[in-house]
């Protein structure tokens, strides 16, 4: 058998400079879709009228196409036709379909979340025992915020399969009430340094003022140091109602303490 060494140099030169082609258009079209996804999402922005959630789901959704038409055009520079392909795909969709079954549902997840809409850009939410401010959603992940600035990455599939809870959804405050038993002789300072904190505290409704009363007498067997309920009753934000609660009783306790 004999070797034809120009062939196989032929082959090698054209396989070769195909090669540096792939690489090239792969990194113009990823350049290209970063592109078209600041694009999209730009000019949606500029309109006002269409919700951030939307804007960045369409930007995500466009950033994938271009990449996919890229994609294609580097399996044709191979000889590699998209019919050829198809057939392929085709004959092994049962599989490919097992193997991608969870990309495809966050996939799925994220279109019905899109239509759906349960939370917007800025919502307060709880979901798949996460709770944070949402940030983005993309076509498989959705992106929370924590209290603590930590970046939280739910798949869709999680989100849409587990219950929502959006501290955000409804206009109003969260309703803070506590009561605790104190020295009747400390109760009117107490009471002073609560609402000093309370006043200063951003977590607070700043159209209620907060208010803590003396409610009713608990114990009065040592007349000298009688026993009071102190409740204290304020209007917080609906997603700090129970750090506000907390706050309250931490302060309490460290006062008494003192």
């Amino acid at each position: 058998m004999t070797v034809n060494f120009d062939t196989v140099k032929a082959s090698l030169v054209l396989y070769g400079l195909n090669a540096i082609y792939a690489i090239l258009l792969l990194a113009i079209g990823w350049y290209l879709s970063s592109a078209m996804q600041r694009f999209v999402t730009r000019v949606l922005s500029v309109t006002h009228r269409v919700d951030p959630l939307v804007t960045l789901f369409v930007g995500s959704l466009a950033r994938y196409g271009v990449l996919a038409v890229v994609g294609i055009a580097v399996l044709q520079l191979f000889g590699i036709q998209t019919a050829s392909l198809v057939a392929v795909l085709g004959a092994t969709s049962l599989a490919i379909g097992l193997a991608l079954q969870g990309t495809l549902s966050n996939l799925a997840a994220g279109v019905m979340l899109l239509l759906f809409r349960p939370f917007r850009i800025g919502d307060d939410v709880e979901v798949a025992g996460k709770a944070g401010k949402v940030r983005s959603l993309s076509l498989f992940m959705t992106e929370l915020v924590a209290a603590d600035n930590t970046q939280i990455l739910l798949p869709n599939g999680q989100v849409w399969g587990a219950a929502i809870v959006n501290h955000s959804a409804y206009p109003g405050t969260g309703e803070v009430k506590v009561a605790f038993p104190v020295p009747a002789g400390a109760a009117s300072a107490l009471a002073d340094r609560i609402l000093t904190e309370l006043r200063n505290d951003s977590r607070m409704d700043d159209q209620a003022a907060p208010a803590v009363n003396i409610s009713r007498v608990v114990d009065v067997a040592n007349p000298a140091s009688p026993i009071v309920e102190l409740t204290v009753s304020a209007k917080a934000k609906p997603s700090q109602v129970d750090a506000v609660r907390q706050c309250v009783l931490d302060h309490a306790s460290a006062l008494l303490a003192a």
